[in-house]
């Protein structure tokens, strides 16, 4: 029960994040879905054994956290829950190319370690980029400006209503739990045996629940359209945004920064 309660939580907090008063908040979300997918195209379309040229990519999610007010503790964490996914895509690497390209001292690094460190900070920068968004925008304002994007809108409300009733099945779940718990005596009705069933009435209390929210928003004039408190309005402010990051971005996909840094720092020391 903790821990449905604990995700249910977690989930709202990134959402109340989104409430905030920054300038990045107050940015168009629009500007904001743009900009994210720009930047993970450039991130993701590098080579496998790329690692150095991937690192000034941290600028964009750093500056959004600082802007922001964003909590760093809370963004790491939620990262490193869907660390695994990722770690275990590439862990097989070191495996697979064992082709030495480079010699950190007496240690050979095979190029399937590289490839690996390549997988896990993309990793990092795409999924810190979602939740930045979400946090900096709210998952409403996201599905509105995906319908405003070109969103076919059946779509863009089947999302926002799927994070919505993830609200409501993890409330049920909870009580429905709690109760198994407070008519569990010495453990008896705790075993697997009962989760079959818990899962049957869980899909039918939530088919009832799902049926009188929809109801009641048909009683307050709902007609399909997703509506914001403030209208989607460009500004200036926008543009500059969008145009600024996404040519930092193409010109970090174009240029090796990293090992233009290096060199001139090289050149000084010498």
């Amino acid at each position: 029960m903790g821990s449905i309660e604990n995700s249910l939580y977690n989930i709202g907090y990134l959402e109340a994040l989104s409430y905030q008063s920054t300038p990045i908040h107050r940015l168009d979300p629009r500007v904001k879905i743009l900009t994210t997918m720009v930047f993970i195209v450039a991130v993701v379309s590098f080579p496998k054994y790329a690692i150095g040229s991937l690192i000034p990519f941290i600028l964009y999610p750093v500056a959004l956290i600082a802007l922001g007010n964003l909590p760093v503790g809370f963004l790491g964490k939620k990262i490193l829950i869907a660390a695994p996914f990722a770690f275990f895509i590439g862990i097989f690497n070191p495996l697979l190319d064992r082709q030495v390209m480079a010699h950190l001292g007496p240690l050979a690094i095979s190029g399937g370690w590289v490839s690996f460190a390549s997988i896990m900070l993309r990793f990092v920068l795409t999924v810190s980029a979602a939740l930045i968004l979400i946090a900096v925008t709210g998952f409403h304002q996201v599905c509105a400006a995906l319908e405003r994007l070109g969103m076919p809108r059946a779509l863009a409300l089947q999302l926002l209503f799927l994070y919505r009733y993830l609200f409501v099945l993890g409330g049920e779940a909870a009580r429905m739990v709690r109760a198994r718990a407070l008519r569990s005596f010495d453990g008896r009705g705790l075993g697997f045996g009962t989760y079959g069933s818990l899962l049957g009435h869980l899909l039918l209390r939530t088919l009832d629940r799902a049926q009188r929210l929809h109801l009641a928003m048909l009683s307050r004039g709902f007609d399909g359209e997703i509506r914001l408190l403030r209208p989607l309005h460009l500004h200036g402010r926008d543009v500059g945004f969008f145009l600024g990051w996404s040519a930092l971005f193409v010109l970090l996909r174009l240029c090796n920064i990293s090992q233009w840094w290096g060199t001139w720092v090289m050149g000084l020391v010498k």
